[in-house]
């Protein structure tokens, strides 16, 4: 199937604070690509939650976290194994450690890998960017690689 005809699944991953994954939709829309966005739960609370929430209270928080993570993971493994892209994010706020193990798992799966993060995360990032086929600093970046890999422009 000729890559202008197939509709791409691009899994955007990382840090949930800011609207990077919004402008990266907006510019999608915009330049009329045929791709569907897939992401993890994005409301903190939610995500935290969802284990105790599905499965009962844990008196520990390693447990509930456990709990969560687990349920988060089908959600996320799902996604990332059916991805044609996988972008991750890493903000300058939070460490984001789930974000770095999507980006390995993703690489293990032979994923292309599109990282985003400012400059001065550069060097804490280096092996996820040499695992990455390309690193962004903007969203709209990331937007301009996705219409060159689809159209060729």
């Amino acid at each position: 199937m000729s890559s202008t005809n197939q509709t791409w699944n691009v899994y955007l991953s990382g840090e949930i604070h800011s609207d990077w994954r919004e402008r990266i939709v907006v510019g999608i829309q915009s330049e009329g690509l045929p791709i569907s966005v897939s992401a993890p739960v994005t409301d903190h609370g939610k995500s935290d939650d969802c284990g105790v929430d599905i499965l009962g209270s844990e008196e520990k928080n390693f447990w509930k976290d456990h709990k969560g993570a687990g349920i988060n993971s089908i959600r996320t493994r799902t996604h990332i194994r059916h991805a044609d892209i996988v972008v991750v994010r890493f903000g300058p706020k939070y460490r984001q450690w789930n974000a770095a193990f999507d980006a390995g798992f993703a690489h293990a799966l032979g994923k292309p890998l599109i990282s985003l993060h400012d400059e001065d995360l550069d060097h804490a990032l280096k092996e996820v960017d040499a695992a990455s086929q390309a690193t962004a600093r903007e969203p709209e970046q990331v937007v301009q690689i996705l219409k060159y890999v689809i159209h060729q422009l």
